[in-house]
C-alpha cells in the first residue's frame, strides 16, 4: 500500500514541477489615455469631487432624498440587477471550488452473463452478480493555471455585477432627482403661464374699451382674445407634461402612477464642488468604467483557460468502499476494495474545438478590450460634455435675467403707450409674447443649470455610495 501510496504522491509532485512552465499570462490594466484636461473653462483645483459625496449630501431636499430611498429600495431595474449579484456569487463559489476533487457516492448491482462454454461462463455457472457500494474520488491538478484562471474570471464577473449594479443606481438616483427638478420647473411655468392668463384676460377687457373708444378696432379684440387662448394652450401642454413626468418618477419609484409632492424650484440649491480635478482619478469612480474593467478581466483570464486546454492534464481518481458476489458478504471486511488511477493525458485530434475556443476567447478578449476603451472615451465626453452645459446655462442665466427684466417693462410700458395712442396693439401683444417666452425660458435655464450639475455628478460616478 505504501508503494502505490509513494507513486501517487510521485506523479502529484512531477504535476507540480510541471507547473513551473505556468502558460496562464497575468493581467495588466490598460493604462487610461486620459492625461490631459477636460475642456471646460471651469479650473482645476484639487482632485476632490462631488463624486467622493454620498446623494443625499448633494440633493439636500428632504422629499427629494425620501424618493431617492424609496427608489433604491422598489426599482425593478435595481432589484433585477441585484438578482444578477446572487447568480455571480454563486458562479464565484464554484469557481473557488475548483481546486477540490469531486468526490459521488454511488451503490450498484451489475449482473452479467457468460457463454457457458466460455472461461468464465464455467467457473460461474453462466452468470454473475456483483455489488458494490462506496464513494469515487476525482481531482486534476492545476498545473498550467486554468483553475487558478477559472477561479479569477468568475471573481472578475462577480465583482463586475456589483459594479453595474452600482451603475443601475447611480443613473436612477441621478434620474429621479432630473425629473424632480423638472417638475419643479414646470410647476414654475405653470405658475408664470396662469398669471399672464390672468393679465390676459383683463387685456381684453381694456382693448374693448380702447375700441369703444376708437382707439382700436375689432381686429385688436380678437388678436388680444387669440394672444389668450395661446396662452391657455401652453397652460394645458404644462398640465399635461407634467402628468407625464409624474407618471415616470412614479415609475422610477416602484410605485403605480400618481401625483408626486414637491417643493419649488427657487428652493433648490446644489452646492456641490464644481471642478473637473484630476480626469484619470475622477474617471476610476465610474462604476460602468469599473465592470467595463473587470469584463475585461474575466475575459483575459477566460482566454487563460482555453489556452491551457493545449497541454496535458493530470488527474488522480479513485474508488473504494465494499464489493461483494454474494449479497449476504456485501458488507463483510473481506468485501473492501480500493481503485486509485494517475495519468497524464493531452489532447491529439478533437475535431478543432480546442482551438476553436482559444479563437474565440481571444476575440472575446479583444471586444472586451474595445469595450472597455469605448466606455472610458464615453465617460471623458459626458464629463466634458455636462462641465460645457453647466458653464454654459450659468452665463445664459444672468443674461436671461437681464433680458427678462427689459421684456417685462417694455410689456408694461407698451400698456401705457397704449392707453395714449402712442403704440400699436401689435406691438402690444408682441411685447407681452416675449415677455412671457422670456420668463419661461429662463425657468427652463434654471432647471438646465441643476440638470447640468445632475449630470456631472453621474459623469464622475457619484450616486451609488
Amino acid at each position: 500500500m505504501k508503494k502505490e501510496i509513494s507513486k501517487v504522491v510521485l506523479i502529484a509532485s512531477t504535476g507540480l514541477l510541471l507547473q513551473s512552465c505556468f502558460v496562464a499570462k497575468e493581467y495588466k490594466r490598460p493604462e487610461l489615455k486620459t492625461e490631459e484636461t477636460y475642456r471646460s473653462t471651469i479650473v482645476a483645483q484639487d482632485s476632490t469631487t462631488m463624486s467622493d459625496l454620498s446623494w443625499n449630501q448633494v440633493f439636500k431636499d428632504q422629499l427629494l432624498q425620501n424618493y431617492i430611498n424609496e427608489g433604491i429600495q422598489n426599482n425593478y431595474d435595481l432589484q433585477i440587477a441585484t438578482q444578477n449579484i446572487v447568480a455571480a456569487q454563486s458562479y464565484m463559489k464554484q469557481g473557488k471550488a475548483g481546486y477540490l476533487p469531486n468526490v459521488t457516492m454511488g451503490a450498484t448491482w451489475t449482473h452479467q452473463e457468460f457463454s457457458k462454454n466460455s472461461q468464465f461462463g464455467r467457473l460461474f455457472n453462466g452468470g454473475l452478480d456483483q455489488y458494490e457500494i462506496g464513494p469515487k474520488i476525482s481531482w486534476e491538478a492545476d498545473i498550467w493555471g486554468k483553475i487558478r484562471s477559472n477561479k479569477r474570471a468568475t471573481n472578475a464577473s462577480y465583482l463586475q455585477t456589483i459594479a453595474a449594479t452600482q451603475a443601475v443606481q447611480s443613473q436612477i438616483v441621478t434620474n429621479i432627482a432630473s425629473v424632480y427638478f423638472q417638475l419643479m420647473s414646470m410647476d414654475a411655468q405653470l405658475k408664470v403661464a396662469e398669471q399672464t392668463m390672468e393679465n390676459r384676460t383683463k387685456s381684453i377687457e381694456i382693448i374693448k374699451a380702447l375700441k369703444e373708444g376708437g382707439s382700436v378696432n375689432e381686429v385688436g379684440v380678437k388678436q388680444t382674445e387669440a394672444q389668450k387662448y395661446a396662452t391657455q394652450i401652453i397652460i394645458e401642454d404644462l398640465k399635461f407634461n407634467i402628468n407625464l413626468l409624474e407618471n415616470s418618477l412614479s415609475v422610477l419609484l416602484g410605485r403605480n402612477p400618481g401625483k408626486v409632492e414637491r417643493n419649488t424650484l427657487d428652493s433648490q440649491v446644489i452646492d456641490a464642488p464644481i471642478t473637473s480635478g484630476v480626469p484619470a482619478k475622477l474617471l476610476s469612480n465610474r462604476p460602468d468604467l469599473i465592470a467595463a474593467e473587470y469584463s475585461l478581466i474575466n475575459a483575459f483570464e477566460m482566454t487563460n483557460v482555453a489556452r491551457s486546454n493545449f497541454y496535458p492534464s493530470l488527474t488522480i481518481s479513485g474508488t473504494g468502499g465494499l464489493q461483494s458476489v454474494e449479497l449476504k458478504n456485501w458488507f463483510s471486511a473481506n468485501s473492501l476494495f480500493a481503485n486509485i488511477v494517475t495519468g497524464l493525458s493531452a489532447p491529439l485530434w478533437n475535431q478543432r474545438n480546442i482551438r476553436t475556443q482559444n479563437e474565440v476567447a481571444k476575440s472575446n478578449q479583444q471586444k472586451a478590450f474595445l469595450q472597455y476603451e469605448k466606455t472610458l472615451l464615453t465617460a471623458s465626453k459626458e464629463v466634458s460634455d455636462a462641465l460645457a452645459s453647466y458653464t454654459n446655462e450659468t452665463n445664459k442665466l444672468v443674461i436671461r435675467e437681464q433680458q427678462v427684466d427689459a421684456l417685462k417693462k417694455a410689456a408694461s410700458y407698451s400698456d401705457e403707450l397704449l392707453n395714449y395712442g402712442m403704440v400699436n396693439y401689435l406691438e402690444v401683444l408682441t411685447a407681452k409674447d416675449n415677455a412671457l417666452n422670456s420668463e419661461l425660458s429662463l425657468i427652463d435655464n434654471k432647471y438646465k443649470q441643476l440638470n447640468a450639475v445632475i449630470d456631472l455628478y453621474r459623469a464622475l460616478g457619484g450616486g451609488w455610495k
